[in-house]
């Protein structure tokens, strides 16, 4: 390989490793998205499909409490498998 070639190849790599970086940031800016703003919005839907209601500002009530803790609990394993 001759030194034209070489240098072509580095510059080529050096490129490719860039846009590879970029494209991961990409994603995790798109990841976000979904996570904070759509997928938030989906778990608002399913809670009010349920019956839940949100309370701005006001404790629940005693039952409420415990539907909201098991919806709670269900939430990073929602996360969890939106990440993989």
């Amino acid at each position: 390989m001759t030194t034209y070639e070489t240098l072509d190849l580095q510059s080529r790599v050096a490129r490719y490793e860039t846009a590879v970086e970029e494209l991961r940031s990409a994603h995790q800016d798109v990841r976000a998205v979904l996570q904070d703003q759509v997928l938030y919005e989906r778990w608002q839907q399913l809670g009010a499909d349920l019956g839940f209601v949100v309370h701005s500002g006001t404790v629940p009530a005693p039952g409420q409490q415990q539907d909201l803790h098991a919806l709670n609990q269900q939430i990073p394993q929602m996360a969890e498998s939106w990440a993989s």
